[in-house]
């Protein structure tokens, strides 16, 4: 019988985890071993200067805990820094467009990084591995290189789109990021080409050998505060001196007999509540899965929590959030009767443009025992930068927030940007029975719902729950996966909804999950990716 599982984004960091379980560390010590490899083998969608949330159920122990890893604005912005430089924003909602791209490349563009201390505190809290100890499968990847998968080299190869950058500028505008990333002839290494990284590491020897301090306030930290000052970067010594993760109770709520957990604020768990807590008005299963009702009455739960996200939601350290109002039934109540009432919520865009790159990783670890973690972790779409001989990419998550003053996303000094990273946990008879998370910008909580939908309302595999069909509503219009009937893309045009159809039969967010039931484990990895699932 399987005693554990993980599902994950690429086949590495599976093996990785698979291999720390095997020989007897925890699902902790498994993750966190799986999320080192994610770094090199998937360098700009993570990376130990990158941000994220990990959630955690440890029944055995009595652990149920968050650990919110979410970059911060550096303590050198300025709310008005760039109010001038705006030409739109992205019609899904996910980052502004900016004179000169400053937001998205670059050494303005970065938080703090927090990625590397979250997986520290958490083997040191939880774990029984040290993190130096997890990290020989990483460095040797880096020293011996990996074979580049299809997905890596699909991001670097994405045009420019409605203002975006080329994303092939994220591996030659800087040196440091060129001499690692394309080949002697200027350029990309191409799929099944081996990537090495010695640089990194070499870094990731030094932090195995000196701790994780010497990169937020030793050598490491001086290195990157100097290049960050040569190059009219914001972070500086402070702020990584400073920065910190945070730890919170889950948000939770209760689905048709389930009680599911889910991520704080400035996470998207709120929009998961919401959601759910609006749907369980409906009988969805009798509208029949993906049938032009359901995917109706979805997509206006979708608007309805996008909207909020849009213009009340934000770092409850800076906005004041009415957290418990979103929260409740009685609001859901409403919002659901407003949806059979047949309005269609408006989603408002500041001159749409085009959509992001929507790049980051997940991984869920779950043992029989329902010890458990699904973390999603990120760099948001990468900035381009890495600092000569370090090796390792930071993340470009100011990107995200509004420069306009005065919004709940506006820029501030310390400030967080909301993530629609919503990892969480559905429990069955008071026990964990589904884990999901997904990387894909502002689409991941939509990802997931669909997920949990699956899993709950149609008794779905955690395989089946990600592979199904999906579709995704961030704006006014109802995108769908080319599976989805045409004949459905007619019903939900002929009730005056506009349609896009996309030419994929899946796309994103790339959901993951992992299934408890009946004492057994089963998993998935949306196959839109390159990852896996798998027990032992």
């Amino acid at each position: 019988m399987t005693r554990a599982m993980v599902s994950a984004a690429q086949p590495e960091a599976v093996e990785a985890g698979l291999d720390v379980l095997r020989a007897g560390g925890n699902v902790i010590d498994a993750a966190i071993g799986a999320a080192l490899v994610q770094t090199v083998v998937d360098p700009q969608m993570c990376g130990i200067a990158g941000f994220g949330s990990m959630h955690i159920c440890l029944p055995s122990r009595g652990v149920h805990t968050v650990i919110d890893f979410h970059g911060r604005a550096p303590l050198a912005t300025r709310p008005e820094m760039w109010a001038d430089r705006i030409l739109g924003e992205c019609d899904d909602g996910f980052g502004f467009l900016l004179r000169e791209q400053v937001n998205e490349i670059g050494y303005q563009c970065m938080t703090t990084p927090l990625s590397l201390k979250a997986f520290d505190e958490a083997l040191q809290r939880f774990g029984t591995r040290s993190l130096a100890s997890l990290m020989d499968p990483a460095i040797a990847w880096c020293e011996e290189g990996f074979a580049v998968r299809p997905r890596v080299h699909e991001f670097w190869m994405q045009p420019a789109i409605c203002g975006r950058i080329e994303r092939i500028r994220v591996l030659r505008d800087h040196p440091a990021a060129a001499k690692i990333y394309l080949r002697a002839d200027g350029r990309p290494h191409r799929v099944g080409d081996i990537l090495r990284n010695p640089d990194m590491g070499r870094t990731l020897r030094r932090i195995a050998q000196h701790g994780v301090a010497d990169f937020y306030e030793g050598a490491i930290a001086r290195e990157i505060a100097d290049d960050m000052a040569a190059h009219g970067g914001l972070i500086g010594l402070q702020d990584l001196a400073t920065c910190a993760t945070e730890t919170g109770a889950p948000l939770v709520t209760h689905y048709r007999g389930h009680r599911v957990a889910t991520n704080p604020l400035p996470g998207g768990g709120v929009m998961i509540v919401l959601m759910l807590n609006i749907l369980e008005h409906f009988d969805l299963a009798a509208m029949g899965h993906n049938s032009p009702e359901y995917i109706a009455t979805v997509s206006e739960a979708m608007k309805i929590a996008t909207v909020d996200k849009d213009s009340r939601i934000g770092d409850p350290r800076f906005v004041d959030v009415p957290l418990a109002e979103l929260c409740s039934k009685e609001y859901a109540a409403r919002m659901a009767e407003r949806i059979r009432s047949g309005h269609k919520t408006a989603v408002p865009r500041l001159n749409p443009g085009g959509r992001e790159s929507r790049e980051t990783t997940h991984v869920c670890v779950a043992d029989r025992d329902g010890n458990s973690v699904t973390m999603t972790h990120s760099l948001g779409s990468s900035s381009g930068v890495v600092t000569e001989g370090l090796g390792f990419m930071y993340n470009n998550c100011m990107m995200v927030f509004d420069p306009r003053p005065g919004r709940p996303g506006s820029l501030a000094p310390g400030k967080a940007r909301f993530s629609a990273m919503s990892p969480t946990i559905v429990f069955r008879d008071d026990k964990p029975f589904f884990l999901v998370g997904a990387p894909g910008g502002t689409t991941i909580t939509m990802g997931n719902l669909q997920a949990i939908l699956n899993a709950v309302d149609f008794g779905m595999s955690a395989h089946e729950a990600v592979s199904a069909p999906r579709f995704c509503t961030t704006s006014n219009t109802i995108e769908l996966t080319n599976r989805i009937l045409r004949s459905t893309e007619a019903a939900l045009r002929a009730r005056g909804y506009p349609v896009q159809r996309h030419p994929f039969s899946y796309m994103s967010p790339l959901v993951h999950a992992i299934r408890l039931a009946d004492g057994r484990l089963d998993g998935g990895a949306d196959p839109a990716g390159d990852g896996m699932a798998l027990g032992l």
